[in-house]
Parts: C-alpha cells; sequence; structure tokens
C-alpha cells in the first residue's frame, strides 16, 4: 500500500511537471505572437528568386497575419549595407536567410545569439535535427544550418551539349569547349567560389586543374541571371558554379538547360548549405516578430515550402526528401565548402591563388 501510494505520488510530479513544462512554453508562446502581432512585421534579407521569396514569405503572412518586409539578392551585398546604415544608427533588419554567413556577418558582429530565440518544442528538441544536434556555424551559435545538400557544379544547354558528355571535370579541358564556358565570379563569395574551392582542395583536381582551366579562356560574370541566360541562349554552353535556384526557374520556363548529375562525375561533389543558413540581427527592431519567424521557419511547417523552393534537404528529419533527386542527399564524408576554418582558408589561400589566375 506505501509503496502505491509512493509510486502513485511521483506519477503525479511527473504529470504536473510536465504539464508546467508544456503550460510554459504555451504561454511564453502565446506572448510572443501577441507582441509579435503589435509590430506587424518583420524585415529580412533573402535569396533571390521569386519561388524563394515565396516559400519564404507567403505561408507566414498567412498563418500569423505579420507582414513580411523581405529583399532578396546576393549575400556578398549585406555587409555594406549593414555597416552604412548601422553607421547612421540605423537598426532596420531583424532576420538574414543566406549564404556565407560565418564570414559575411559574424566577424561584423551584428548577429545574435539565436538559440534563446527557440520557442516551440519541436524546434528545441535536439532529436528531430539530422545527428541529432544543431549545427552551428561559429562560436555564438548565431548562425543556424537550416538545410543543406549535394551540390550541383555543371549545367549545359541542351541544345548543345549532352551531359553525358562529362564523366570527370578535367574533360572540361577539351579544346572544343575553349572559350564556351562560363563561371560564377570565384573570387567573391557565392557558388563559384564554392565550387573552386571543391576543385582546389580535390586531390586529383588542385591548382593545376584550375590554372589549365583559366587556360580555356572561361567567361567570368557576377550576376547570377547574366550567367544563366547565357548558357540557355546557347553563346556559352557550359556552365560552373551557377546559381542552382536561377537555373531551375529557366528549366521551368522551357530554357534547354540541365545539371550534369554529380555521380556520373569521377570527382563528385561537395556538401554545403547554399543560401539554408538562419541568422537574427542584434538590437533587431521587431524581435518578438523575428522570434514567431524563426520558429516557424525551423519548424515541420516552416521546412517543407522551404525545401520545395530551393531544392535542399532539410535538416529536419521530419521533413520529406521525395521533392529533391536522390543525388542531393549529403553523402557521408563528402567535402564541406563552408564554416569558419573553411571560410578563412578560402579568404588566406584560395581567393588569392585564383586572383593570380583569373586576375582581379
Amino acid at each position: 500500500m506505501v509503496r502505491s501510494l509512493i509510486f502513485l505520488s511521483i506519477l503525479l510530479v511527473g504529470l504536473m511537471s510536465s504539464a508546467d513544462s508544456r503550460a510554459a512554453w504555451q504561454e511564453e508562446w502565446e506572448r510572443t505572437v501577441k507582441a509579435a502581432k503589435k509590430e506587424g512585421r518583420v524585415a529580412m534579407f533573402g535569396p533571390t528568386g521569386t519561388d524563394r521569396r515565396d516559400a519564404l514569405v507567403l505561408p507566414f503572412q498567412k498563418k500569423y497575419g505579420i507582414e513580411v518586409d523581405f529583399l532578396g539578392g546576393r549575400a556578398s551585398g549585406i555587409p555594406p549595407r549593414i555597416s552604412a546604415e548601422r553607421g547612421a544608427r540605423r537598426y532596420l533588419w531583424d532576420l538574414v536567410v543566406a549564404g556565407a554567413q560565418e564570414v559575411l556577418l559574424y566577424p561584423m558582429n551584428v548577429l545574435a545569439p539565436l538559440e534563446p530565440a527557440f520557442i516551440l518544442p519541436e524546434v528545441k528538441d535536439q532529436k528531430n535535427w539530422r545527428e541529432g544536434m544543431f549545427e552551428f556555424l561559429d562560436p555564438n551559435r548565431s548562425v543556424f544550418v537550416v538545410a543543406s545538400y549535394q551540390r550541383d557544379i555543371l549545367f549545359v544547354n541542351t541544345k548543345v551539349v549532352g551531359t553525358n558528355e562529362f564523366r570527370s571535370y578535367k574533360d572540361l579541358l577539351s579544346p572544343k569547349w575553349k572559350g564556351k564556358i562560363i563561371i560564377d565570379d570565384p573570387r567573391k563569395p557565392g557558388p563559384g567560389q564554392a565550387t573552386f574551392d571543391f576543385f582546389y582542395r580535390h586531390p586529383d583536381l588542385g591548382p593545376k586543374f584550375i590554372r589549365a582551366l583559366a587556360e580555356q579562356q572561361p567567361l567570368i560574370l557576377k550576376n547570377y541571371g547574366q550567367e544563366v541566360d547565357h548558357v540557355g541562349s546557347g553563346k556559352y554552353p557550359v556552365g560552373l558554379g551557377l546559381s542552382s535556384s536561377m537555373a531551375d526557374q529557366r528549366i521551368r520556363q522551357g530554357v534547354p538547360i540541365a545539371r550534369v548529375d554529380v555521380r556520373q562525375i569521377k570527382e563528385g561533389s561537395d556538401v554545403s548549405p547554399g543560401i539554408g543558413q538562419l541568422g537574427m540581427f542584434n538590437n533587431a527592431p521587431h524581435p518578438n516578430a523575428a522570434k514567431v519567424y524563426i520558429n516557424w521557419l525551423l519548424s515541420k511547417e516552416g521546412q517543407i515550402p522551404f525545401v520545395k523552393a530551393t531544392g535542399y534537404i532539410s535538416k529536419r528529419l521530419d521533413v520529406p526528401t521525395d521533392h529533391a533527386p536522390t543525388w542531393r542527399i549529403p553523402q557521408p564524408g563528402a567535402v564541406k565548402t563552408y564554416g569558419i576554418e573553411n571560410r578563412k582558408r578560402v579568404k588566406t589561400k584560395l581567393v588569392p591563388f585564383l586572383k593570380t589566375v583569373f586576375g582581379r
């Protein structure tokens, strides 16, 4: 009888504790949502591409009635804008979904630690995330990897080039491709730089391959849309390190562009979060709306439209992967072309080397 009473008491205490815990997060969430609706909006930087913008804006606005002020563009354009605004003591932005934040924004001390903004249990429980852990890219835990993918590197105009013509990146060194290759500028953060970082680090490619590729007289541009359009027109029928989202848009529009399956390429490819990084600015003007948005984006509900729009693979285990080809699922042991230490090496070794090869 005594043992039964003790057991019952322990059970009741556990249930009460669990109920208190649920009540605590629910109360915090309700307070935050209420305050967020009073703020009325959240301001964020995001990636290029209408489909990506729509995935990051429309479902959230519909669910919470909070307006999203969204500015899309290259990640490299964010630091000078933030620097100028903060120099004038203007704090206009709450969030950023963009790549290379660990090198572009973290050193500026403009990002806030992200974990304190996690409220929903499904977001806070690390068992819901791949490898059973959050992937932060900085010591302050302010740059969070939302999604990643095995990266596509090589694109072709299907009216000019067959995708089966390439079995190795060294096939690009054939004389027939001289003057017919376009590259996203690898001297700037972006898909071109990630591509050449992979080339530089690969034991079968390395600096020698990059120098040989430069002899092919590729056209180097800094505009994602122009790069993809040159491939689509056939003027430069082979593209390296192009914007995957821009390529997807053109493909949906019927432009004759295809990516070469990395599984058929001897050297493979790297794993990258691309634009799948989330950050929150310190001194955010709409802190509660930012918290609501963070929890929505990191929930299963928010991840599904995001990964469908990007073609990425969510870091959440409960988000389906059937929206993407199987080759995009990150492979164990694949090279990662991101992270602070890797970015430092890119800045101190890769970029100076590329400037000697391609000029400044």
